[in-house]
């Protein structure tokens, strides 16, 4: 099996790899544009290859490399993806063993899903869209690109997301609800009606 590239080597870059070990999968290093914390890094005995831009001018590329993008920011994860998507072919959806997976799912390429995080039944979940840890996403909801479940988000039935929604830790939304395309979900906020594209909405309930 061809090895696993991680873009992102901040915290949510080594939360990714704590995904791929419990997979047992085979991981060739990190990179990373941003600033990282070296000391961390070299705990984990995987190497750290440079910027982004550096792998992908050099020969050190291998074109037969998976990739994830271990990056909390959908945004970033979107801009990321634009650059390496068409030197790397192949980004895979990581679910940690602990995910639980009911039937008739749709995962979309780059997925990644960290432990406990619940997907059951008829759920669509768009290209690079992160479950954090203990994320539930129930039956029949549909999920964009891009997406970003913070640790402990919950999405009842029939709920729609748009692309690059964020959901801070804790929020809730009711069933049938849509969320808009590049809307902000506070931390503990509980929607109970429809959010428009790129709104940003607190509270309990969401206003």
């Amino acid at each position: 099996m061809s090895s696993l590239l991680i873009v992102g080597a901040g915290g949510h870059g080594r939360e990714t790899l704590d995904i791929a070990e419990a997979l047992a999968l085979s991981v060739g290093g990190f990179v990373s544009d941003t600033r990282t914390d070296a000391e961390t890094l070299a705990r984990r005995g995987v190497p750290h290859l440079g910027s982004l831009q550096d792998l992908l001018a050099s020969d050190q590329l291998d074109p037969t490399w998976r990739y994830v993008i271990g990056v909390g920011s959908g945004e970033a994860r979107r801009r990321i993806q634009t650059e390496i998507g068409a030197a790397i072919q192949t980004a895979s959806a990581l679910l940690h063993p602990t995910v639980s997976t009911g039937a008739d799912n749709q995962i979309g390429d780059g997925v990644l899903a960290a432990a406990g995080a619940r997907i059951t039944t008829n759920v669509h979940v768009g290209r690079h869209t992160h479950l954090n840890v203990n994320a539930v996403v129930s039956h029949d909801c549909r999920l964009g690109a891009y997406v970003t479940l913070s640790p402990g988000v919950m999405l009842n039935g029939n709920v729609t997301v748009g692309d690059g929604a964020f959901f801070g830790t804790g929020a809730i939304v009711l069933p049938g609800v849509s969320i808009g395309a590049n809307t902000t979900i506070g931390a503990g906020a509980v929607v109970t009606c429809d959010v428009v594209d790129d709104a940003t909405v607190v509270g309990v309930p969401a206003r």
